[in-house]
């Protein structure tokens, strides 16, 4: 019998059919898009179960969320540590700040200027503290430019901040020095882009309410770039369309690609996944800054430059580098977690899947590149689900100085620490870290037939079919076997060597081996199959090519190539199943990594 245990936190709706002669039921919708469907004996039960689940998955005060009564078996010290685990700063001066471009200020000490923004913020050195002040004025919540990421090999910056005050035809003197302070703090361009990552009429409905967009004719150093990103009302409702999508039993083909497309969910995943594309290109081609904002800049902003940092820099596709990445652009910079998922009982209309869609470019990425992320698509699902449990308090509160105010640093524990803890389950086995050094910036290909459905999320009705494993559990299992092999082998040559009192002399054996270059790869992306077909290579024991596809040919190879010790020949993985990565993808896996990170043809973004 399967167990399931559901937080209440994670309860979305509760619905009540009618009663069926034999029981009651209730239907249970949670956050993470799976259904419960609950039978109770006795009516009155029933409604009483309703009522106070209904109670339970609406809490109107923090107080009753499960983080702050969650209790495990750690001392004062252990919990403060844990929140220490992740350190923005320390991100900072892993990126070379504070150096003569960038430098730390503390206008936001307190929060006095901008009480959505982190204490710790990096600005332009040229910009005083008066071109500050100014500029918080003219910004929308007073979220002023300021820094997210810096490229250390071009001297470019990602910057964020929110819109413009600018209306019809308004403007400021400081806001404009500002933007030429962030310009001039990369030596190598004469220019910055601004991104708007909203649709261009979206932006200009704006300015009837006295916002808007920068004026080119102002800002004289900036080149305008929209990108259409919708706005939350909108993400909100093509997330449910999916949802009904993948919670459908047994679709027809029809239904299913009807929905798909009616959903619109993949369309708005590939503008997310353009912005971060468009960055990344800007800062590490061209050399140029970028500064990215949206509205109030606390949602679509994170998305884009959150995107834009994993293309740029390997670092944050390893799993604590993850952490890192969350931790700085959403966490630390203000997203309003507490409304956007539902946290306590509030307006409907402010929730939205805004982190929902980071981490599904994500997944979306690591289909594409599938050995250049240290974690695996668990992993994201896990993250997924503690930005709604409110298990953890690391998501819970809309901003820094919130979170300060709740004392949640003693009174409630950081996820981090236990993911990191859990992180033999989250490893991605195909992972290659020197990938990181030949393909340091990702260049995904966001042609629309590159896109695909996340299974893994949205669809559960398959969840009560016996489970089959992944090919990356299989990968991860191999793996494990393989060093008990080892360790078990060495434990055997201490003992031989216990027992003779003689050193082990084993038999060097030449084999030939197989690198990726001899396989014929299957053709994977927009560039079409090659056909020239290279030789396989004969093996040195015999007259027979090392694979074949007949299965009585490889046995006999193996009979005939056979050394005649029992410990005459040691074999790592790669000649143990250099013959079966054909079939089983694994070849086919890491050259998707490579040639899907050069689409310098896609016409869809040049």
């Amino acid at each position: 019998m399967c167990v399931w245990q559901v937080l209440h936190s994670m309860v979305s709706s509760v619905e009540r059919p009618p009663p069926t002669p034999s029981a009651s039921q209730l239907i249970l919708h949670c956050k993470d898009f799976r259904v419960f469907q609950i039978l109770v004996p006795q009516e009155r039960d029933c409604v009483d179960v309703h009522a106070s689940l209904v109670r339970l998955s609406r809490p109107e005060r923090y107080s009753e969320l499960y983080c702050l009564s969650f209790n495990p078996n750690v001392n004062k010290e252990q919990r403060e540590e844990s929140w220490s685990f992740i350190s923005p700063s320390a991100d900072y001066r892993r990126m070379g700040l504070p150096n003569n471009l960038w430098v730390s200020t503390a206008a936001n000490s307190e929060y006095r200027l901008c009480d959505t923004y982190p204490s710790e913020l990096f600005v332009p050195k040229l910009a005083t503290p008066a071109v500050i002040v100014g500029s918080s004025r003219f910004r929308s919540r007073g979220r002023f430019p300021v820094l997210s990421y810096f490229h250390q090999d071009t001297l470019a910056a990602v910057c964020r901040c929110s819109q413009p005050l600018s209306g019809f035809s308004g403007r400021c003197q400081e806001d404009e020095v500002m933007l030429q302070a962030v310009m001039k703090s990369n030596p190598g361009s004469d220019f910055i882009y601004v991104v708007d990552t909203r649709p261009k009429l979206n932006a200009m409905a704006n300015r009837a309410a006295g916002k808007g967009y920068e004026n080119e004719d102002h800002y004289t150093n900036i080149k305008l770039q929209f990108i259409g990103i919708e706005n939350i009302h909108v993400m909100r409702s093509s997330q449910q369309k999916i949802v009904d999508v993948g919670q459908t039993r047994a679709p027809s083909m029809t239904d299913f690609l009807w929905g798909l497309e009616n959903s619109g969910w993949l369309k708005h995943i590939k503008a997310v996944l353009d912005a971060g594309v468009f960055i990344s290109r800007a800062v590490a081609d061209e050399g140029v800054s970028v500064l990215v904002h949206c509205s109030d800049g606390w949602d679509r902003t994170a998305q884009a430059c959150s995107v834009a940092s994993l293309l740029l820099d390997p670092f944050y596709r390893t799993m604590k580098g993850f952490m890192v990445l969350i931790e700085r652009d959403w966490v630390s910079f203000g997203h309003k977690f507490s409304h956007r998922y539902a946290h306590l009982d509030g307006d409907p209309k402010e929730v939205s899947p805004v982190m929902d869609q980071f981490l599904e470019c994500v997944w979306q990425l690591s289909e594409q590149f599938p050995c250049a992320f240290e974690f695996n698509e668990r992993f994201l699902i896990a993250v997924h689900t503690h930005v709604y449990s409110c298990q953890f308090g690391t998501f819970l509160g809309n901003c820094e100085k919130e979170r300060r105010d709740l004392r949640l640093r003693e009174c409630s524990h950081s996820v981090w620490p236990q993911l990191w803890a859990d992180r033999a389950q989250y490893t991605n086995p195909l992972y290659k870290a020197e990938l990181g050094q030949s393909h340091g910036v990702l260049k995904p290909n966001t042609t629309p037939y590159c896109f695909k459905m996340w299974k893994g999320l949205y669809n559960h009705t398959e969840k009560s079919t016996p489970p089959r494993q992944s090919p990356a559990d299989f990968l991860s299992a191999v793996r494990e076997e393989s060093q008990q092999l080892e360790e078990e082998l060495t434990n055997h040559q201490e003992r031989i060597r216990a027992l003779t009192g003689k050193p082990i002399v084993w038999e060097k054996i030449e084999v030939l081996r197989r690198t990726t270059g001899h396989l014929q790869q299957r053709h994977s992306g927009p560039d079409p199959p090659s056909t020239q077909s290279e030789p396989k290579p004969i093996s040195p024991l015999s007259n027979t090519p090392i694979c074949s596809s007949d299965p009585a040919t490889r046995k006999a190879h193996r009979r005939d190539s056979a050394p005649s010790g029992p410990l005459g020949l040691q074999l790592d993985l790669e000649d143990l199943f250099a013959c079966s990565d054909l079939e089983s993808g694994v070849a086919d896996l890491s050259s998707r990594s490579s040639s899907g990170a050069d689409d310098s043809k896609d016409p869809d973004l040049e």
